[in-house]
């Protein structure tokens, strides 16, 4: 990790506003590509924001939200294999007992208020959306919808944009749209509730990435894309009338690798004998028996944990070992250096050569026999591993099943993807910042803005970036 020094003038923030834009890294903001972004950095501060290991969604968001490394929270992907049960759910786990700044700040009379982030049913922000759509036993969505805090701000935000975009928030069909729809809901956040502190996700780079890569002519209209929403809500913030007391922090979860090489540990996994498959309902295809397997990898774009019986850790290391795009297998000592290290991580961790990445799949091209029925479908319940093939119109199927057209995947953490951190807004601090930050120091640092730290009960890895700097600096690695 490298230090951050900071000079820091106290906050004279009353709100605080973070806009988490995925994808988006410190080259990306100049003046030509992103003039609002830019304009709203001029008299602020930017950096990279290094991110946890593994850099992919829930982690690098509950690292975002708690200032804590996936080791200590939890949250090392984002599927949850369950031991006891031996099912894997992708997204779908709640938030459990981690405390969050939008919760934990709230019991502090700080109001929050937090848009489109993992993990938001039942939270006790005092403003939240999040899509929960209306489903039948088949997992069909009958309708959409949205759980929300206050309850009826949906119908409210239905009733004034439409139903939440669902097939623009992931699938063939993703784009800016679901970007636009959520900063809407953050202006009306703002306009009717105007918490102190205010967390919305902007989504759609993150598409662009997987489906085009960082360095295609479409990233570059998406982060333009982008730039314009942002540009958009910050225009109406400058019309409230706390904007003279607003800090706007802008950061990102991760950046993007350009890549060529899926990966297919569940291939070697099988061709070893581990794991198992059995006819799916029906009969038609096959689906993972994982009561029977005694080693399968849940596939997480560069990272793959991989979950074994005690006696079979060496032979699925044997079987994965030696194939081409893994850059290396983490167990044990190597997992706690990569800040890793809980019981919810594979028993082996595989990390992707930086042009490569991984696949669920399990079956061999042209054993349409082995494929699970769910394998053209958009259906994150029921596939056993993150899947951006979802991303492109299928050929037979609704989705495409050729993991060649993937151009672009995260998970490492490298110099070259360092994702954005920047503090904007005529309420920030004057900073001078040397070098990037944690991204375990922004949940602190929002508070210092704030200038709740002192009130709020939460403990912290890395010290916020407004902390003189002969207190403590960035949590070691």
């Amino acid at each position: 990790m490298t230090d951050a020094e900071p000079e820091a003038e106290p906050s004279a923030a009353t709100r605080v506003v973070v806009l988490d834009v995925v994808g988006l890294q410190p080259d990306h903001v100049d003046a030509e590509t992103t003039p609002n972004l830019a304009g709203l950095f001029e008299d602020g501060a930017t950096t990279g924001a290094v991110p946890p290991f593994p850099a992919v969604t829930i982690p690098s968001q509950t690292t975002l939200s708690t200032g804590l490394s996936p080791s200590t929270h939890g949250d090392v992907s984002n599927a949850e294999y369950d031991r006891e049960t031996d099912t894997v759910e992708l997204w779908g786990r709640n938030s459990g007992d981690r405390d969050r700044i939008w919760e934990a700040a709230r019991d502090a009379d700080v109001t929050t208020g937090a848009l489109f982030f993992q993990h938001l049913y039942g939270t006790s922000a005092d403003v939240a959306v999040t899509p929960k759509p209306i489903e039948d036993e088949n997992n069909d969505l009958i309708e959409m919808n949205c759980w929300t805090s206050p309850e009826g701000f949906y119908e409210e935000l239905r009733e004034a944009y439409g139903h939440f975009p669902l097939h623009n928030y992931w699938g063939p069909a993703a784009n800016a749209q679901s970007s636009e729809w959520i900063l809407s809901a953050a202006r009306e956040a703002t306009e009717r509730y105007d918490p102190d502190m205010l967390w919305a996700y902007v989504p759609h780079l993150d598409y662009t990435g997987q489906s085009h890569g960082p360095n295609s002519e479409a990233f570059t209209e998406a982060l333009s894309e982008a730039d314009e929403l942002v540009g958009d809500y910050l225009e109406f913030l400058e019309g409230t009338d706390r904007w003279a007391e607003t800090a706007v922090v802008v950061v990102s979860e991760y950046g993007f690798h350009e890549v060529s090489t899926p990966v297919f540990p569940n291939r070697a996994l099988r061709e070893a004998g581990l794991m198992k498959t059995t006819d799916a309902e029906g009969g038609e295809g096959r689906v993972p028996d994982l009561p029977a397997s005694e080693a399968f990898a849940v596939a997480d774009h560069q990272i793959a944990h991989v979950y074994c019986d005690q006696d079979a850790v060496e032979r699925a290391h044997e079987a994965l070992e030696s194939l081409d795009g893994i850059e290396r297998v983490l167990d044990g000592d190597d997992q706690a250096a990569y800040g890793i290290d809980n019981q919810n991580a594979g028993d082996l961790v595989l990390v992707a050569d930086p042009d490569a990445w991984f696949a669920y799949y399990w079956w061999d091209d042209g054993e349409e026999e082995a494929m699970p029925p769910y394998a053209d479908s958009v259906d994150i319940h029921e596939k056993p591993g993150y899947d951006p093939c979802e991303l492109f119109l299928g050929e037979d199927g609704f989705v495409s099943t050729d993991p060649s057209k993937v151009q672009g995947s995260h998970g490492r953490v490298d110099p070259e993807t360092t994702p954005f951190f920047g503090v904007g807004g005529p309420a920030a601090p004057s900073l001078s910042l040397d070098g990037d930050i944690d991204m375990r120091q922004v949940a602190p640092t929002v508070l210092d803005l704030l200038g709740a730290r002192e009130a709020v009960d939460m403990e912290f890895e890395g010290a916020s970036i407004l902390a003189p700097s002969n207190e403590l600096g960035p949590a070691d690695d």
